[in-house]
């Protein structure tokens, strides 16, 4: 399905996607999707009504189910999308022990200089390496609090497992998985103290509302520590020493759009629909088997990550190449780009603005995977006109 190599590609493809959002954030709604699919929101109705709130505790209620996470782990709905949810954990947890930073791309590095120039903490410790790669995460400290990104989302290399984390760590574990939950295999749920991520990832939903999952040992932390810095309102989780639970059974801390709910209920019963957490992930491996393909096929594109085993199959990065096998210079990489978006087969694709010049193609579940294989068609054609 992908055709011949480059050489025959000259010939415009005929076929197009059926939908060219191959953007990374907020990534295409799920297949078949219409205006009708939240036709049932609350609109004009106060999140702190009935049907507001029985909307948001069943966010969180079944969110837990189809991730199956374990009994006493909390799901909440909190503000400002993953980046909120991180802040908030970040400034009302960290600081009894020590902290090592893992990252390995832009947002992971976001934590760590928040951590040192905001947050000013004395003692962390900084796990890196560059875009595509990954640090020695198993130079880590189970004493230690740890705080990284399961996928990189603008780097395009994730964890492969959580093997380096020990089951009995005295520090917790603190995962951004924005662009990783629900399109990876993220278990044992037990190494993970607190995950993090926003709805517009791999389902497919609305930006600017958060997800704030707790484990036991992360309520144990908030209940038995006392940040010595101010909390805005927004990331306050405790009152008097106890957790605020309403978070966690749909009485949010701010007012939520009832219309992104209603758009992310749909979403989560679409994930059941198609089989659960087992379907999604293979959905997403799916489609990146087909970039896969392609860069199998042509010497000119490859990989961002060098390592099998680290490369994401949701945030797709690639690298373009020259014929002599050097990178291909942005306005080059720009020129390409442009050809696709003029065409309307392929949108926002671009490497993120931090990361080296390439693509980042998302391979989410909402994308389907023939679109994909007739995107791969459109970038070969593309790469002929250069």
């Amino acid at each position: 399905f992908l055709g011949a190599p480059e050489t025959a590609m000259s010939t415009q493809p005929t076929d197009r996607p059926s939908c060219a959002s191959f953007g990374s954030g907020p990534c295409t709604k799920r297949p078949g999707w219409t205006f009708e699919a939240v036709q049932d929101a609350p609109l004009g109705r106060s999140h702190r009504s009935a049907i507001g709130k029985a909307k948001l505790k069943a966010c969180c209620e079944e969110t837990k189910a189809i991730l199956g996470l374990p009994d006493g782990y909390l799901v909440g709905v909190v503000p400002a999308s993953d980046t909120g949810a991180v802040e908030m954990v970040m400034w009302s947890m960290l600081g009894p022990r020590p902290v090592d930073i893992c990252y390995w791309e832009t947002f992971g590095k976001t934590w760590y200089d928040d951590a040192v120039n905001q947050l000013k903490l004395e003692d962390v410790r900084e796990f890196s390496a560059p875009f595509g790669s990954l640090p020695d995460l198993s130079g880590t400290n189970p004493s230690h609090d740890i705080v990284f990104t399961y996928n990189g989302t603008t780097g395009g290399a994730k964890v492969p497992n959580l093997d380096w984390i020990a089951d009995d760590r005295q520090g917790l574990t603190i995962c951004d998985a924005t662009s990783a939950i629900f399109g990876m295999d993220m278990a044992p749920w037990h190494k993970l103290d607190v995950i993090t991520y926003s709805w517009q990832k791999v389902l497919g939903g609305e930006g600017a509302h958060g997800m704030l999952i707790l484990g036991p040992r992360a309520v144990q932390r908030l209940e038995s520590y006392a940040p010595p810095r101010a909390l805005p309102k927004i990331f306050r989780m405790v009152n008097k020493g106890k957790l605020i639970s309403g978070i966690f059974k749909g009485e949010t801390i701010n007012t939520p759009s009832m219309l992104c709910v209603e758009d992310y209920l749909d979403s989560l019963s679409w994930a059941r629909s198609i089989g659960g957490l087992p379907a999604l992930i293979a959905k997403s491996q799916a489609n990146f088997d087909v970039i896969a393909a392609l860069v199998a096929q042509e010497p000119w594109i490859d990989f961002l990550c060098t390592v099998p085993e680290h490369r994401s199959n949701t945030s797709v990065c690639l690298v373009l190449k020259q014929a002599d096998g050097s990178p291909m210079p942005q306005p080059k990489v720009d020129a390409l780009l442009k050809l696709l978006d003029k065409e309307a087969v392929a949108y926002d694709i671009g490497s993120y603005r931090d990361a080296p010049p390439g693509l980042r193609i998302w391979c989410g579940a909402t994308v389907e995977a023939d679109d994909l294989r007739i995107l791969c068609l459109w970038l070969k054609w593309a790469h002929a006109q250069l």
